[in-house]
This record gives structure tokens, C-alpha cells and sequence, in this order.
């Protein structure tokens, strides 16, 4: 699962990080973002724009939005067999940017779980593999994304049974293709990312309220 990550970035270090992507003028660094909220995206639509879309898929056929709380993550084993997400996988897919994300960790005889921000071993900026909708109930469209989740890594096994998938750049490409691409095409992006590129640290139970969105958030206690 991944349901809380952050993207710590200035606007120039976006650019610097993104720089095939046109970074909105209105960018705000992240420490906390939580479902329901506005998420940093690239959709597949041939346009190189990052863009903001809520955290939580709601399908075009959907009745009511609040469906989108409980489809803010997608599981790649499925994807091509699940109503909610079948389509989107085949058409509407995104990237969504993250430099980092959190997890829970049960302490053994301890009630409070520890929470932890799980990042690259470079500190670098990346992508999640994502799926896109638009849910049209009158003249106000309403987008919204959903991240994918795999099996985890060695690193990640300890502390939960999934973990986000993270693209690598020579993926971007392919996911990003507005044509329609068959599960066949795109399946074996999805895997989990190298272990050894990744490290986990404690930080500040801050975190566990999402009204913190603060710097302190992503800092090692």
C-alpha cells in the first residue's frame, strides 16, 4: 500500500529534476500529501505538462465520488481484470511525482507503530506508475489518479506486504503513450524496485496527522 508520500522540492530543483516536463508556475513543496488531496501529475495525453490531480480514482461510471477514498492504490497483479481499472490501464495512464514516501512499521510489543519515509539511496526525484480518470457528473469534470502497487522489496518486506511502483526513466516513454497499449505491452514495468537503491528512516509521528505538512515531516529522528 502506499497511502501518504511527499515531493520536498523547490520550483527550480522540480525543473531541474523533471526537465522533459513544464513545471506549473503555481508549484508548492509537499511534506505530507494524504488521498482526497491534489497530487503532482503527468498524464498520458501527449502533452509534457505537470498537473495536479486528485489523489483517489474515481471511475467514469461511478455514482458517487467517494469511491475514489477507497481507490487511491491499484494492484498490478489485477489491473487488467478489475472493472475500476481495466480501461485506464489500457488508456489512461500517468506518472506521479514523488521524492519519497511513508510506511508504518509494527514494533514488536509496542501498540504505536513507528512511521518511516522510504526514499532512493541517491535522494533523488521520481515517478510512480499511476492510472488517471475523469468523472464527468455535469459541466465540472473531476480528475483523479491512483497509484500502483506491487509485491515488496527486501527492504520493503519487513514493513509492509506492498510497495508502490516506482518507474524507472527509461519506462516514462512507454507509459506515457497515448495510444492504447495491451497489458502484455506494459505489465513487466511493474515490479518492484531495486532494494538496493532504496533506504527507510524514523521520522517524526508529525506524520501521522495530514493536516502536518511541514519540513519536519521528512527530517530522521
Amino acid at each position: 500500500m502506499c497511502g501518504r508520500f511527499f515531493i520536498a522540492l523547490k520550483y527550480d530543483d522540480l525543473e531541474a529534476a523533471f526537465p522533459e516536463f513544464e513545471a506549473p508556475r503555481e508549484w508548492q513543496a509537499r511534506y505530507n500529501i494524504a488521498p482526497t488531496q491534489p497530487v503532482p501529475v503527468v498524464v498520458n495525453d501527449g502533452q509534457p505538462y505537470i498537473t495536479f490531480f486528485q489523489w483517489g480514482l474515481v471511475p467514469s461510471w461511478a455514482k458517487d465520488p467517494s469511491i475514489g477514498n477507497r481507490m487511491i492504490n491499484a494492484r498490478a497483479e489485477t489491473l487488467a481484470e478489475k472493472p475500476s481499472f481495466r480501461a485506464a490501464y489500457r488508456r489512461r495512464r500517468c506518472l506521479i511525482l514523488a521524492d519519497g514516501f511513508y510506511e508504518w512499521r509494527a514494533e514488536p510489543g509496542q501498540r504505536a507503530k513507528t512511521p518511516l519515509a522510504i526514499r532512493l539511496r541517491s535522494e533523488a526525484p521520481f515517478a510512480f506508475a499511476g492510472l488517471w480518470e475523469v468523472w464527468r457528473p455535469d459541466d465540472t469534470p473531476l480528475l483523479t489518479c491512483t497509484i500502483i502497487t506491487t509485491e515488496p522489496n527486501a527492504l520493503m518486506a519487513p514493513i509492509h506486504d506492498r510497495m508502490p511502483v516506482i518507474l524507472p526513466r527509461s519506462a516514462y516513454a512507454t507509459w506515457l503513450d497515448p495510444a492504447e497499449r495491451s497489458p502484455h505491452d506494459l505489465q513487466h514495468l511493474l515490479t518492484p524496485y531495486p532494494a538496493e537503491e532504496m533506504f527507510a528512516y524514523p521520522v517524526s509521528t508529525l506524520v501521522n496527522n495530514p493536516a502536518n505538512d511541514v519540513p519536519e515531516c521528512i527530517a530522521p529522528v
